[in-house]
């Protein structure tokens, strides 16, 4: 059930695409540094947010990496924090009577 409501949520997108393609197909000038094109609107508002896309996961990248460092040692303390009450469970108590 709920691999058919992706593959319609997936149909639908594919749909508004496309009309918002139709919709602004309408060439624009994009001026960049060297030189100058006429480029599709649609295609220039999509490139701008698949950049944006994909700086914004090299910006989260960073934290990813600490905090996966981070998981990694705190799973290494639990280990031996684990193996301590193991050890300390294993030590007989001594009455003092």
């Amino acid at each position: 059930m709920l691999r058919i409501f992706y593959l319609l949520l997936f149909l639908l997108l594919i749909v508004f695409g496309i009309a918002f393609a139709v919709l602004n197909a309408e060439a624009v000038e994009f001026n960049y540094y060297f030189s100058s094109r006429q480029i599709p609107l649609s295609l220039i508002l999509v490139l701008a947010m698949f950049a944006g896309a994909v700086l914004g996961v090299l910006a989260g990248t960073s934290l990813i990496i600490k905090l996966k460092r981070e998981v990694g040692q705190l799973k290494k303390s639990v280990t031996l924090a684990e193996k301590e009450i193991t050890n300390l469970r294993s030590i007989p108590i001594k009455d003092k009577h």
